[in-house]
């Protein structure tokens, strides 16, 4: 039998990038016992001084529970993304995908977003209120960004530079942390208020009394099913809404002509010069705060050595020099869907007690997402990171379902951990790989000690 382990956290580590301590193990040997736990100790609408003498001189439970897979799971995400940073220069095929296609560059970020998401439907919200929980979600979130700004947003200069800092008038506003953050805080939202009804949060206590009335159990079960199934529709009512805001922009939004001498004038497009993507970002957020290295410039059209970057045809179009940024406001729209997709996911880990009820479930959407997106990029929706098709979300989505149910037999139910607690410790302490290594910090800092001139230090050596 699977074996599950719930780590007392500090409710101050919680959230996307989430390093715990060692320590405060208690272990569950069944699904069902983990389900248990987990009802206990979620109620999202009671206040922390509840008013009912049975829970008088009682601490609101503090534990909050952790499959060992996710760790594994998201441990295996950060791996895969250090890989295509640092050999998708050297290996094109594997680096982002030009403009329409798939590589395995391209699975990183739906399966953090994927990851957040199904984080958030298991974590356990110690509150006093829905309305403390939002204001808690939405500071993670402004946090977040905040950092994304200072890493992603120009003001390190890289490697082979000792400088730094970033004009305001050109700083990027978009960028990973960014998205993520986004994803994040509207899931949250969709989480802690689209709930069932106030009795859902009651079944901690329906369980203490069901030994004193046998209709107590019935009752709990139908009130479980209810809020289950409220849950369901409303989140897949969110994600529908925000598929149809999004195809109604796409394809629907005229583009004019634009700077670089662009002609357009026309909608639905879906190229790199003439979609409405780019065109929602020039107008809010400015031509002039994009990513000044599209990912379109390593096109056939902007690349004599393409899919790789290099030196312009000589009949390459003006828009190659233009700024696009793949992490922009209209495609994070879709990043939202994936992270609301993994929370379902993790409400199926919450409500179903055994795995072959999860692990069907899982597999029945998974499929489903990737048959979808199939028949979508088939009939003309390309699978397109840079624009978060709707293709694009279901093919990585669903591939995010099925590695994670992988991971889940291997792990926690057949308990294969020693082999792969690296990733499990990875996993652990993603933000602070991400921000150490995948953003160049650990590097900047090194070559800051150097030997004589700038130019002699050990990253400089080294590459």
């Amino acid at each position: 039998m699977g074996s599950y382990e719930l780590i007392k956290e500090d409710p101050r580590n919680e959230g996307i990038g989430d390093v715990k301590a060692n320590g405060g193990r208690d272990r569950y040997d069944d699904a069902s016992d983990v389900e248990l736990a987990l009802r206990k100790s979620q109620s999202p609408s009671l206040c922390a001084t509840d008013g009912r003498a049975r829970n008088k001189g009682k601490a609101v439970p503090a534990a909050n529970a952790r499959l060992v897979s996710l760790d594994v799971f998201r441990g295996l995400t950060v791996a895969l993304m250090i890989l295509v940073d640092d050999a998708g220069g050297i290996v094109p095929a594997i680096n982002h995908s030009p403009w329409n296609g798939l590589t395995l560059a391209d699975f990183v970020m739906p399966f953090f977003l994927f990851i957040v998401g199904l984080s958030l439907g298991l974590a356990n919200k110690n509150f006093s209120c829905r309305v403390g929980a939002t204001k808690k979600a939405i500071s993670r979130a402004v946090k977040l960004l905040i950092l994304g700004l200072f890493l992603q947003g120009g003001y390190f200069h890289g490697l082979r530079t000792l400088t730094y800092g970033v004009d305001i008038k050109h700083i990027r506003w978009m960028g990973t942390l960014q998205r993520i953050a986004i994803a994040y805080m509207v899931s949250a939202v969709c989480e802690i208020w689209l709930k069932g009804d106030d009795g859902k949060c009651d079944i901690g206590h329906m369980e203490e009394d069901e030994h004193l009335n046998p209709h107590i159990g019935e009752k709990r079960h139908v009130v479980l099913m209810e809020g289950n199934f409220i849950e369901f529709i409303d989140g897949k009512a969110v994600a529908l809404a925000l598929t149809a805001i999004y195809l109604s922009l796409l394809y629907g939004l005229y583009v004019p002509d634009w700077n670089y001498q662009v002609k357009c004038g026309l909608r639905g497009d879906t190229g790199p010069s003439c979609n409405a993507v780019g065109m929602i970002d020039r107008k809010i957020l400015g031509i002039q705060h994009l990513y000044n290295r599209p990912i379109y410039s390593r096109t056939k059209q902007c690349s004599i050595n393409s899919p790789d970057y290099g030196p312009l045809p000589p009949d390459a179009p003006s828009w190659c020099r233009a700024p696009f940024d793949p992490e922009g406001l209209l495609s994070s729209v879709m990043a939202i869907v994936t992270c609301l997709i993994g929370l379902h996911y993790g409400h199926i880990i919450v409500h179903l007690k055994d795995h072959r009820s999860r692990l069907s479930q899982w597999m029945i959407a998974s499929f489903g997402l990737v048959l979808f997106g199939v028949v979508f990029d088939f009939s003309g929706m390309h699978i397109n990171k840079a624009l978060y098709t709707v293709s694009y979300v279901c093919v990585t989505a669903g591939a995010a379902g099925i590695l994670f149910a992988g991971i889940y037999v291997l792990v926690d139910m057949y308990g294969y951990k020693r082999s792969i607690m690296v990733l499990e410790w990875m996993g652990m302490n993603a933000l602070l790989i991400y921000i150490l290594i995948a953003c160049n910090i650990l590097p900047v800092i090194l070559q800051g000690f150097y030997w004589g001139r700038p130019q002699n230090n050990i990253v400089s050596i080294s590459i």
